[in-house]
């Protein structure tokens, strides 16, 4: 079984919490190194141990209670101070995080107690172990599987082959003895060191905001987003790709005091594609407003440069896929002096929403649904036969998931009973071998057999799935691209927007009439009127196609020798076979991109394994 010891550089920010225990002096050398930093509980033990800048810890004391905020959140140390002096009992930050802009960490200790918690989104992740018979947590799981030198765990890797992965096997660390703690909830260590138990801290709205109420909410919270990117000062980076997600956050950051703008726009290699047409229309209404535009053919491909990566990641991605392309523009706007580049990835997320909200919505507003069914059909070419079917299946969130391991390898149900019901059906591809669908399918089995939804609603719990997929690939390219020497932060992914926008009845968000009707709402006024009339976006589906056939040999590459292979999870014949016939239409679909995920991250594990430090760097 391949082990892991390589950890992050420290370029990179991550953290370990120890709690205030004699043990902790054992922990502690295995973390600490010149280039890591260490705040010290009372006693003096060690409490935080990791790599921060300044600009991203506010830190707190007051007798006993020590807090600390690790992330994007314009919170003073004066404010946090005030909390710490009132905090009489662990429970009561509960009110305080889910009151706070911003993306961040939460460690508090409060006596002999410790909690640590990430965001409700899954961009801010929590992971825990056991070290020398005390509990320890970390932002990281591959920090804590260092610590232990531990073994990586086969059978989820299996189920990263997945496509979709299904809840609740989403954030599942890949190494035996580290354990996950879920999004909206909170770790616990008890006054021994040891006992740790969970709490849940967040939880969605109720969607029931009218349309005008909740655009006033969604302007306000994403107004506050910006703001917290853009008080430090200096100069800042936007994307504008000429959607309205990347649009709005630019015109809500123009003319901010105190921050330089810059605003930086790809455009797409298709002549179909009309991003460029729209993001010049936006930044004629923003003077003072550097507009960057890149030449199209200098855009790296999909598929670029997969056997460069040398990412420390704790968790394979799909975005390999595509970091190259993310990346391209980082030495760039350094040399322009962006400090903090803002991206407007996420709006698809939460300012629209799933069509599965209307499997509920018919049978509470039948006369409604039926008018909106009837429009998504003839919008999106739904068959009439599987609709209604979708539209029937009242099988529960367990039911449906236990029935998906029947056959992994079945091909995939119409896309209407997918959009329609609890979501992608997870599914096995030709070339992954029948001892990986076998172990995956054990996994999927025992998850299902005590699986609950999100929510109860198909159409909250799809919203809440899909954040989560995309917070699991946003929070490996935050990574990639601080480590590449620009840090990256995505507004709408924070948890005051998600809660602003999930409020919003699920009727007001989509409807096959108009497209984004919450965003276009939340900012008029703020974007030109000709701004907010775009409909579609761009696909960027020719870059993919070309990258296949540019990039088969690096494909091939890949494949030659294998780590999944090695570990039998997959025949790398069959996916020599593919490399070799880019044009195949059975990859247009991006089937390969869970695959090739696993296999580049097991090989910058297998780049750091030798002679790694056992701790923090």
């Amino acid at each position: 079984m391949p082990e892991h010891n390589g950890m992050p550089s420290h370029g990179e920010a991550c953290f370990v919490v120890l709690p205030d225990h004699e043990a902790a002096l054992a922990v502690a050398p295995a973390l600490q190194t010149p280039t890591t930093r260490t705040l010290a509980h009372p006693s003096g033990r060690p409490w935080l141990i990791g790599h921060w800048s300044d600009d991203e810890i506010t830190v707190a004391a007051a007798g006993e209670t020590r807090l600390a905020i690790i992330g994007t959140c314009p919170i003073g140390a004066e404010r946090l101070g005030q909390e710490a002096a009132r905090l009489r009992d662990l429970a009561h930050l509960d009110q305080l995080t889910r009151t706070l802009p911003g993306s961040f960490h939460l460690i508090a200790a409060l006596g002999d107690r410790l909690r640590v918690q990430g965001s409700a989104s899954g961009l801010r992740l929590v992971f825990h172990t056991r070290a020398h018979g005390l509990t320890v947590a970390a932002d990281r799981a591959d920090v804590l599987a260092a610590l232990l030198g531990g073994a990586l765990d086969e059978r989820q890797i299996a189920v990263r082959l997945l496509w979709p992965v299904p809840h609740p096997l989403q954030h599942t660390p890949l190494w035996r003895d580290v354990a996950a703690v879920e999004p909206g909830c909170h770790l616990i260590v008890e006054p021994d060191g040891r006992s740790v138990r969970l709490g849940r801290w967040w939880a969605p709205p109720e969607p029931v905001r009218p349309l005008a109420e909740g655009a006033a909410e969604v302007a306000s919270v994403l107004t506050e987003a910006v703001a917290a990117r853009t008080s430090g000062g200096g100069t800042v980076s936007f994307d504008l790709s000429g959607g309205l997600d990347s649009t709005s956050l630019c015109f809500l950051a123009a003319g901010r005091p105190g921050a330089k703008m810059i605003a930086s726009t790809w455009p797409g290699r298709d002549p179909a594609d009309e991003d460029l047409v729209w993001a010049r229309r936006a930044a004629a209404h923003l003077p003072g407003v550097e507009h960057a535009v890149w030449p199209a053919e200098d855009s790296p491909l999909v598929y670029e440069d997969l056997l460069e990566i040398d990412d420390p990641l704790d968790e394979p991605s799909i975005g390999m896929m595509d970091r190259a392309r993310m990346l391209s523009h980082v030495p760039r706007l350094i040399a322009m002096g962006s400090r903090l580049h803002v991206t407007g990835i996420g709006g698809d997320h939460v300012a629209w929403c799933s069509e599965a909200y209307y499997h509920g919505l018919l049978r509470r507003r039948p006369l409604l649904a039926l008018g909106r069914l009837r429009g998504f059909r003839a919008l999106f070419h739904w068959p009439a036969g599987p609709m209604a079917r979708a539209l029937a299946d009242g099988r529960s969130y367990r039911r449906w998931l236990a029935d998906a391991v029947d056959d992994l390898r079945a091909p995939g149900p119409a896309h209407v009973a997918e959009t329609l019901g609890w979501g992608g059906r997870p599914r096995m591809f030709d070339w992954v071998t029948p001892e990986a669908v076998r172990a995956a399918g054990e996994v999927v089995r025992e998850a299902a057999a005590t699986a609950e939804p999100l929510a109860p609603d198909r159409g909250l719990h799809a919203d809440l799935h899909a954040i989560r997929d995309c917070t699991r690939i946003i929070r490996q390219w935050e990574q990639m691209s601080r480590r590449a020497g620009l840090p990256m932060t995505s507004p709408f992914l924070d948890d005051r927007v998600i809660e602003a926008c999930l409020s919003v009845r699920p009727e007001d968000r989509v409807t096959p009439w108009r497209y984004k009707p919450l965003l276009v709402a939340a900012m008029r006024g703020v974007v030109p009127d000709e701004c907010l009339q775009r409909t579609n976006k761009a696909e960027a589906s020719m870059d993919a196609a070309d990258g296949l056939r540019r990039h088969g040999g690096d494909l091939l590459a890949l494949w030659e020798d294998s780590r999944l292979a090695r570990l039998g999870l997959v025949d790398a014949a069959r996916l020599r076979e593919l490399a070799a016939r880019p044009d195949t239409p059975e990859l247009r679909d991006g089937i390969l991109y869970s695959t090739i995920g696993c296999e580049v991250w097991l090989r910058t594990l297998a780049a750091r394994g030798s002679g790694s430090p056992a701790g923090l760097p």
